[in-house]
């Protein structure tokens, strides 16, 4: 957590034009995941039912740990023919390769663990797309509004003594804002399920910023 007030300044006119920044980081309560299965079959029929199959383990593993179907959205449906292209030879059709994807969001991040290693133990053959976010990110960002407005303050001030001015009001006031969300960083190399440990996941922090462009009047 933290302020900085790294734009440049002037003093033109009777008014200080500052830049300052607010900072607020906090830990995030949601999650988000893409987890999927893919399954490459001799035949369109055999690749749909083993998929699925799959897929509906999936969703019951998901359900057990807590994940309400709202917070499940299908983002990938497909089938693709498969060729064989080798030793030169016209292109054999092979088979056919379906992949199925849900993004899900997981509201307790308590339970991420269990939601991965569940969906892998379940079938699942894809896991991507991990990221942290805040549910409601109003309270945050106000704070991060208010510690702008110091820093520009504070900044205006240093510049008004020292040019021997007095601020006497705002006339204007710029917002900008900057939203970082946090990489996830995993504590193993890779996220394999295990039957005695569960797949250990860090969510971070998020940083909220912003930045602020202030006009005081000064005399």
């Amino acid at each position: 957590m933290g302020d900085d007030t790294g734009s440049s300044a002037t003093a033109d006119g009777g008014s200080i034009v500052v830049s300052g920044t607010g900072r607020v980081a906090t830990e995030p309560d949601i999650a988000d995941l893409r987890l999927g299965v893919t399954v490459s079959r001799p035949t369109v029929a055999t690749a749909r039912a083993d998929a699925a199959t799959t897929m509906t383990a999936i969703l019951d593993a998901l359900d057990a740990a807590g994940v309400a179907r709202r917070d499940l959205r299908t983002t990938l449906l497909s089938v693709q023919p498969r060729y064989d292209y080798r030793d030169g030879r016209a292109p054999a059709l092979t088979g056919y390769e379906l992949a199925n994807v849900v993004e899900v969001t997981v509201r307790d991040l308590g339970t991420l663990a269990g939601v991965i290693d569940g969906a892998l133990s379940a079938g699942a053959t894809s896991l991507d797309g991990l990221t942290f976010r805040i549910d409601d990110p109003a309270p945050v960002e106000r704070e991060a509004r208010v510690r702008a407005m110091a820093a520009a303050r504070e900044r205006a001030d240093v510049l008004a003594e020292a040019a021997g001015l007095t601020i006497t009001g705002v006339s204007d006031i710029t917002e900008g804002t900057a939203f970082v969300p946090p990489g996830p960083r995993m504590k193993a190399e890779r996220m394999l399920a295990a039957a005695d440990a569960s797949t250990p996941v860090e969510s971070g922090t998020t940083e909220v910023a912003v930045t602020v462009t202030v006009s005081y009047r000064a005399r």
